[in-house]
This record gives structure tokens, sequence and C-alpha cells, in this order.
């Protein structure tokens, strides 16, 4: 997975150009983690091939796999500068923000394209998206800075999940079963706090409290699991083959845990892993669709 991101950034324009800086700022190896629970939401909504490809589907879906990405690690960037300037995953894998007068106008620009679908989404499509704006911003930034906050730092990650919300109800015109709601909202935290781990020295050393620097490495793992297990049983009250398709997490925080694989290595297996899930929920929706 190292390799493939180090040849992907090669491939982008030089960062010295303002498409290329945008691009790395965007992180492309995590575009899915928003645009993939937007397939899933529209796949699970439509009743039809026609549902699925329509100018609203394809606006959230384009609208998330990029302009949200900028919007979202945008404001990350901009509010932990200073932090940046010593971590090395910005020297070969992402970009520092250096005080560039055009990153904050072209953050706050992809933010409000966001605000721009409002007019086309159900209220609940609408309160999820505003959502989504909320946290995407009080994440990083003051006055709340949640990343700075144990415990809310995992729980603000449900933002992740919105996306999807957003997409199904804008297909369906109502809101998704809401143990899908809240089976999705405790992988994100799952997933997040399991992300946290490899910075725990650094986060620790830089002054900064996450769930993963309050529980430590040993405990950090069995909250992962405890959230990925309680979000595959309440999932899997939609239906079983979603508990069996979470029920993976578990079993891979396991392994990182128990053996001596590098959860520093783990962790850039994650988009793939989360991709090739992302991808069976979404094949399970148009399997039921077309043989349903």
């Amino acid at each position: 997975m190292n390799t493939l991101v180090l040849h992907f950034n090669r491939v982008l324009p030089s960062e010295e150009h303002v498409a290329g800086y945008l691009l790395r700022l965007s992180r492309p190896r995590f575009w899915l983690y928003l645009a993939g629970p937007v397939l899933v939401g529209i796949a699970y909504a439509a009743d039809s091939v026609a549902a699925l490809f329509t100018p609203v589907t394809v606006a959230l879906f384009a609208y998330f796999l990029l302009p949200a990405n900028v919007f979202l690690y945008g404001v990350n960037d901009i509010f932990d500068a200073e932090i940046d300037a010593e971590n090395p995953k910005k020297s070969d894998r992402e970009v520092r923000y250096r005080g560039e007068r055009f990153v904050p106008w072209i953050v706050a620009f992809s933010g409000l394209l966001g605000l721009g679908l409002l007019p086309v989404l159900p209220p609940i499509g609408i309160a999820a998206m505003l959502a989504f704006i909320a946290l995407s911003i009080q994440y990083s930034a003051p006055p709340l800075r949640l990343k700075t906050t144990p415990v809310f730092d995992s729980l603000s990650n449900g933002l992740y999940i919105l996306p999807g919300v957003v997409a199904y109800a804008a297909v369906a015109g109502h809101a998704p079963p809401t143990a899908a709601i809240v089976g999705g909202w405790l992988w994100t935290m799952g997933m997040h706090t399991f992300s946290a781990i490899p910075d725990i020295e650094p986060d620790s050393a830089a002054g900064i409290e996450t769930t993963a620097t309050w529980l430590g490495e040993s405990r950090t793992y069995l909250y992962c699991a405890g959230c990925w297990l309680v979000a595959a049983v309440v999932f899997g009250t939609v239906h079983p083959f979603f508990a069996a398709l979470l029920g993976i997490y578990p079993v891979f925080v396991g392994l990182v845990a128990l053996t001596d694989l590098s959860v520093k290595r783990a962790y850039w297996w994650f988009p793939a892993l989360n991709t090739v899930v992302g991808t069976l929920f979404t094949l399970g929706a148009l399997w039921v669709m077309f043989y349903g």
C-alpha cells in the first residue's frame, strides 16, 4: 500500500502547482471514505437502475469525491499547521499548509459547494449535510476542536457516515434505517480511533489528547474491537449480511493486536479493506435490485 500511495503521488502534478497541492491536500487514498458511503446510500435507496443515475446522485458523488475532501482535510491542515511542521507523513504522502493565502478561500468555497446542494435535498438530507459541514469544521477548528478531546474525537467521526445518509435521503426521500445509521456511526468511531494508534507517541509529545493517547495502545485495540463488534450487531438487525461484513473488522484489529504486525503498516491497508467491504455492501444492494 505504501508503494501504491507513493507511486500515485509521483503521477500527480507537482505540489508546487495549485492543482497538485490541492489534490495532495485532499488525501486521494481516502477519497472513498466520503464518496463510498454515497454509493452505498444510493444503491440501497434506489428501486431501479434509472434511480441510480440522476443529476442529484451524480452531483452528490462528485461533491463527496473531491470538494468535500478538500474541505474536510483543508480545515484540518489549516488548524494543524504548527503541529504538522514536525509530522513525517507530510513529507512523503501529504503536504504541509505553509500559510498560502489561496488555501483558506478554496477550502471555504468547497464547503459552500456542499451548501449549494441543499435545495435538492429533503429535510433529513439537509440536516445530514449541515451536520457534515459543522462536524468537518469543529473536528479541527476552535472553539470545540473535537480532535483534541478524548471520546469526542471518536464520536465526531460519525461525519464519515453522513454522506451516505444524505445520498439515501436524496433518492428515497426519507432517512435510512436508524440501526444502519447507528451501526455505521459506531464503525466510523472504531475506524478513526484505530487510525490514531500510530500517532500516540507524536500526539503525546505534542501535548495533544485523543482517545488513543488517553487509553494507551492496548486498551485502544479493545475500544476499536468493541466499537466494531457492536456496529456489526446493530447493523445486523437490518440484515445478517451487514453483520457478516462488519465482522471482518474485529478480526482485523485482533490480528494486529495479537501478532507482530506493525499497526503503522496495517493503518495503510485500511483504504483497501474499506474499499473491498464498501464494494460488497454495494453489490449486495444491486443483487437485490436485479435478483431479489
